[in-house]
């Protein structure tokens, strides 16, 4: 299920992009981000809607994925 990330509090959005982006084998090639960075990239991506926050219910967890 898709979750409109408009119609999450700013701090939970927030949260889990941090939770996203700091995720072991999160892959950004050769160059280096600092977290901040990496959340104001997925952000920007959110806003632009090549990626939603999908909920997944059987396992009550939460992930960000491309929009095909």
């Amino acid at each position: 299920m898709e979750i409109p990330f408009k119609e999450l509090d700013k701090n939970t959005l927030q949260n889990l992009v941090q939770e996203f982006v700091s995720r072991e084998g999160t892959d950004y090639g050769l160059h280096i981000y600092d977290l901040q960075d990496k959340v104001n990239h997925v952000m920007r991506q959110l806003e632009k809607g090549s990626v939603f926050i999908e909920y997944d219910a059987q396992s009550s967890s939460c992930n960000i994925v491309k929009r095909k």
